[in-house]
């Protein structure tokens, strides 16, 4: 995989063809011979960078997620300090910096990976993130009880789940809305992001 003006690593080549093929055809449904030749690679890279396709994946993951949740975290921590008890900019936290990651021509084809991850049942991975992310989502859900103190447990965290299925719809950009002509990417996307925020702060409320 050579992308003209840049220089990749073997590992970054490597990472870059799972994620296409990933997005393309799942998890399951991708091999690492696929991998190796997207990427151009032998087989023994895979395995001295990655050891196993399960870690393969969970690097994949990472690399994205881990900026991702950094942001989501320091937002989350300067909404807290500069709007105490407010809803809306708990909720922006949590989905604004996805949607930027959707707006990043190297993050696009992770956004279907998301939804991939969504889609496909595959526990390792759904163990993996939950060990590695769990508590980006606990500190969310801290926060939002705190504006929400009539919720039990169990309702929020329902709550907090159907927020990301619908943030993983529109980061995909699957909807029935389109840009329309003359709106620029980054545009639509923080009109998806207002929309998103207001609608999940009332189903919070509900």
């Amino acid at each position: 995989m050579v992308i003209a003006g840049r220089q990749f690593s073997t590992k970054d080549r490597i990472l870059g063809a799972a994620e296409e093929l990933f997005a393309q055809h799942g998890f399951s449904g991708t091999s690492l011979r696929q991998v190796t030749a997207l990427a151009d690679v032998n087989i023994a890279a895979v395995n001295y960078h990655f050891g196993s396709k399960d870690n393969l994946v969970h690097e994949v993951f990472r690399r994205r997620m881990d900026v991702m949740s950094r942001q989501r975290l320091d937002r989350l921590r300067a909404a807290l300090e500069a709007r105490p008890g407010e809803l809306e900019p708990i909720l922006a936290a949590f989905v604004e910096p996805a949607l930027d990651l959707a707006l990043d021509r190297q993050g696009h084809s992770f956004i279907r990976v998301i939804a991939r991850a969504y889609a496909e049942h595959n526990e390792n991975l759904r163990g993996f993130l939950s060990e590695r992310y769990g508590h980006v989502q606990r500190e969310f859900a801290r926060a939002l009880a705190a504006c929400l103190p009539r919720l039990d447990k169990e309702t929020l965290y329902w709550r907090l789940d159907f927020l990301g299925g619908a943030l993983t719809y529109a980061m995909a950009d699957f909807g029935l809305i389109k840009r329309p002509a003359g709106v620029d990417e980054a545009a639509h996307r923080r009109r998806a992001a207002a929309e998103l925020i207001r609608f999940a702060a009332a189903g919070f409320q509900a």
